[in-house]
């Protein structure tokens, strides 16, 4: 088993905008984010920690300006805080391992698909594509990804 965990080297590594989201809770100006348009077959790790997140097969295009997802792939590795910040009440989704500030979590996603709209940062996230999955130690995921046009 992966023993994954925030390591301050890569902190060290993030970029500006990275940082600002992951660390300092920040958000992505909608519809800037470098996945939001991405529809390759993968999964989407923590840039920190490299904990898994979510598969392509959960993401869905909701039309708020961030990747949206219907559910994690592991659920274990998603952490749901309540966030009171900016006069709203809303669920906080931080990566376990990593303690990433990934984004948000609403509840008026897709109902046939569980009804939920995990609206998350690129910027929290790295992309691994398919084909890379094995190599990356991620193999056990590949059949819960599917290709998507």
């Amino acid at each position: 088993m992966t023993n994954y965990e925030k390591r301050p080297e890569v902190v060290a590594n993030l970029t500006a905008e990275q940082y600002r989201v992951t660390q300092e809770n920040g958000t992505e100006r909608p519809g800037t984010g470098e996945y939001l348009e991405n529809k390759q077959a993968g999964i989407y790790v923590d840039i920190v920690s490299g904990e898994p997140l979510f598969a392509s097969a959960s993401k869905y295009e909701s039309g708020c300006g961030w990747p949206s997802f219907v559910k994690p792939i592991e659920p274990d590795n998603v952490v749901e805080l309540r966030d009171t910040s900016h006069g709203m009440i809303r669920t906080e989704v931080r990566s376990r391992h990593g303690d990433s500030h990934l984004g948000h979590v609403f509840p008026d996603g897709p109902m046939d698909r569980g009804g939920l709209r995990y609206c998350i940062n690129s910027a929290a996230l790295r992309f691994i594509a398919k084909e890379d999955m094995e190599d990356e130690g991620y193999g056990q995921y590949v059949d819960q990804v599917e290709d998507l046009v």
